[in-house]
């Protein structure tokens, strides 16, 4: 169930008139979804010149090991290789980083992590290359590596990862005096190492130019961040590396990161070819980063009534060899560590640090996912100790528009929890299983039950995310729009580096350029380095932003269209220029002109959260979901069935329905892996599991139907009044889920992904309170 209006008559509405579908909340179909549905779309993995050579990594079998030395004697001999390259021929800086350049472009004295790039090798066919990597000689001297996170943050005689020691950033929060209540709960929970399992994998394109420079044709999240750490490297200037986005298989993070881009460059240029770089599934494993693992530790106190008094958490989250994005997910997690909840009295210790596991880093929801898992656990206990349900303890405690957040920021737009709580609670639930389907009982078509032992089980999980960028971060997208007349029809191009990674951006593009400028035919060009930064595709902020970016572009537009008319203050409807009675062909005002402006859109300010007491107003906007899941559990065997998963959410305003259920959907299916299934097993610093037939993700077998009502408050600080969408889901699915296991067996779950280990050790005590089926 979609709660749906007509877009021309909310709050916001387009200055246009047209008459025609494909604009500002419509279902506008997406220009790439045929040709992947059909198998033709292209992919960076597709990409294919004459002449091009391929690339390979020589990668660590050590977590931790010192680089007595490499000899790549052999691996030059092995006919059809034109390169292989160590540390030694990087021409530039040695080092890069998305937020501290700590990670060597190849290893130099040491590796720090299994599966760290130690030398690259070029060849006329990848297997040549990979052949000529089995030759090199490295000479390592085998460490202990660091593998305990808590230790690596407070145990001054754990051993340093890095010379600036463990801790990446600790962020404290505190507000607040009284730190003792009538009622206390307590929890420690863990989360495990969750990866972004995009299908496809990380590769690229590298061209050398003639000029010097290089072309890279890349799968990415982030264009001009990646120009930014490549052309240091390389010793060119910005201009001489030159992306183009490529078509990109998934994303949800990883690919904010750079992987195989500086390593296909420095190929490319040593060989004066084309380098190619495709990873396998299980490099893909080592070359992209994961969520951060956590472990925190909650302590709550409410009154009697079950009203909070108090929060304390402790939330280390593992960061692996190298920063990556570690910072921002630390401030995430300390500044929305408590919760959607009105709560005065915060005290609050984030740390991220380093250790030799793999390196972790953007992933969907970020730090506010590890949080959201421990503080909704924390509820549903307080719930319990007050004799309170579920819903009740959260609408008793939920925020509203105007409460103050524990870094002290005033929530200074719509935050309708009660009402969101509320429409979840009132969700009709679905019919009892039908045993005679074995594929709608835990287990499947494994036969593993015909009903007996299976409990059914309600949990419900609400989040709050941070949306866009935020702690003083000037995050801006840029839009170039042009309007001409191509073969007698007027036309637009829009034109950003904004990427799409699945998620239907090229779609709202254009939706917003019909939108504002009153034609049907729009164009988007292809995203690349030749026009201004969009920023990232992560934080749900592109929507925002270059939707932010791309509507300033057309109003400029717009605006000197009218001028050239000789009609300011008119509009442009169906392809006219209109003011009062007047109307004139847009054909006719352009001739063989075209009208082309570039704008630049920045969100609000925000600000740094302070180091000692984290106040500040770090974020730009909050967005909210909230979870019914219904499970059937068997309480013999430990197997978990979701029944059926209901989501309300608020998204300020729908610009396309049919795209905003997909990413409700998406997210929800991200989060129920991390509830059920979704782990990277890493022992001593070394994964387990890198294969999509030992790590699992939710299949369609997995995905129960979903329920959603979507909810539309507008945000006056965002374009149309637009909440980013994409990563709340994530947040709030997995803690229903797992609440729906504790109702159904009445377990104490504390960690995710739950096995069925999990269910059964404590099952087995004869501890068990479950609910009556249904």
């Amino acid at each position: 169930m979609t709660k749906q209006h007509d877009p021309r008559a909310r709050e916001g509405a387009p200055v246009t008139g047209r008459s025609f579908a494909g604009g500002v909340g419509d279902s506008a179909p997406r220009p790439d979804g045929v040709l992947k549905v059909r198998g033709a779309f292209a992919y960076s993995s597709d990409l294919w010149m004459d002449g091009m050579l391929w690339g390979a990594t020589l990668r660590s079998p050590h977590p931790s090991a010192g680089i007595r030395g490499i000899d790549v004697t052999e691996a030059v001999k092995l006919p059809g290789v034109h390169a292989v390259l160590t540390h030694e021929d990087v021409p530039g800086a040695k080092h890069y980083g998305l937020e501290l350049k700590d990670q060597p472009v190849l290893a130099i004295d040491q590796v720090r992590y299994q599966g760290e790039a130690v030398a690259i090798v070029a060849a006329d066919h990848p297997e040549t290359a990979r052949r000529a990597c089995d030759l090199i000689v490295v000479d390592y001297d085998v460490r202990e590596p660091v593998t305990d996170a808590r230790a690596a943050a407070l145990d001054p005689a754990c051993p340093k990862v890095h010379e600036r020691g463990n801790v990446v950033r600790h962020q404290p929060v505190r507000t607040g005096e009284t730190f003792t209540a009538e009622v206390v709960v307590t929890g420690e929970y863990e989360v495990g190492m969750q990866d972004q399992a995009f299908l496809g994998p990380e590769s690229g394109l590298a061209v050398p130019a003639e000029d010097g420079g290089v072309d890279l044709f890349i799968a990415t999240q982030w264009l001009h961040v990646d120009q930014e750490q490549i052309a240091p490297v390389l010793g060119l200037p910005e201009d001489k590396i030159r992306l183009t986005l490529s078509g990109v298989g998934g994303a949800f993070g990883a690919r904010e990161d750079l992987s195989m881009q500086i390593h296909a460059c420095l190929l490319a240029l040593y060989t004066a070819r084309p380098v190619k770089i495709v990873y396998g599934r299980e490099e893909s494993f080592s070359g992209h980063v994961h969520r951060h693992p956590a472990t925190l530790r909650y302590e709550h106190g409410a009154d009697r009534d079950g009203r909070l008094v108090y929060v304390k958490a402790e939330i280390i989250l593992d960061g692996g060899a190298y920063c990556s994005s570690t910072p921002a997910v630390v401030g995430n997690a300390a500044s929305l560590g408590a919760g959607p909840y009105d709560v005065a009295n915060v005290a609050v210790d984030a740390y991220g640090v380093y250790t030799n596991n793999p390196p972790c880093g953007a992933m969907r929801g970020f730090g506010a996912v590890q949080a959201c898992f421990a503080y909704e656990s924390q509820m549903d206990r307080l719930a319990e100790a007050c004799g309170l349900g579920p819903i009740e303890i959260r609408v008793r405690n939920a925020l509203s528009e105007g409460s103050r957040l524990p870094t002290g920021q005033i929530v200074d737009m719509p935050a309708p929890l009660t009402d969101m709580l509320r429409r979840a609670e009132a969700f009709p639930m679905p019919r009892a299983t039908g045993a005679l389907d074995l594929r709608n009982l835990p287990g499947g078509v494994s036969n593993t039950t015909h009903g007996e032992g299976v409990v059914r089980g309600v949990g419900y999980g609400i989040g709050i995310k941070n949306i866009c960028y935020s702690e003083g971060y000037d995050d801006l997208s840029t839009a170039r729009v042009r309007l001409e007349v191509s073969g007698g029809e007027v036309t637009a191009l829009v034109h950003t580096a904004a990427a799409e990674v699945g998620q239907g951006l090229v779609t709202l593009q254009a939706q917003i350029a019909r939108t504002e400028l009153g034609v049907e035919r729009v164009t988007v060009a292809p995203a690349d380095t030749t026009v201004g930064s969009a920023g990232s595709s992560s934080a749900s902020r592109q929507s925002y932003m270059t939707g932010g970016a791309v509507r300033a572009a057309c109003e400029a537009v717009r605006e000197r269209v009218l001028r050239l008319a000789g009609m300011p203050g008119g509009t442009l409807t169906g392809e006219h220029v209109v003011a009062g009675d007047r109307s004139v062909p847009l054909a006719e005002v352009l001739g063989d002109r075209f009208v082309e402006e570039t704008r630049e859109f920045h969100h609000r300010p925000t600000t740094p959260l302070d180091p000692v007491t984290g106040q500040g107003d770090s974020h730009t906007q909050f967005a909210f979901c909230v979870h019914r899941a219904v499970v059937d559990v068997d309480i013999e065997l430990g197997l978990v069935k979701v029944v059926e998963l209901a989501a309300v959410q608020d998204v300020g305003r729908i610009l396309n329905p049919i795209a905003l259920e997909g990413q409700i959907h998406g997210g929800t299916a991200q989060g129920l892996g991390l509830a059920l299934m979704e782990e990277i097993q890493v022992r001593d610093g070394r994964i387990r599991n890198p294969s999509f037939t030992d790590y699992l993700i939710p299949t369609i077998l997995d995905m129960p139907p979903m329920s959603l009502e979507i909810l539309e408050h507008p945000d006056p600080h965002a374009p149309y009044g637009l909440r980013g969408a994409g990563e709340p889901p994530t947040l709030s699915s997995t803690p229903a889920i797992v609440a729906a296991i504790r109702d159904a067996c009445g377990v104490p779950l504390s960690r995710v992904p739950v096995r069925p280990q999990d269910i059964l050790a404590i099952v087995d005590t004869g501890h068990r309170t479950p609910a009556a089926p249904a």
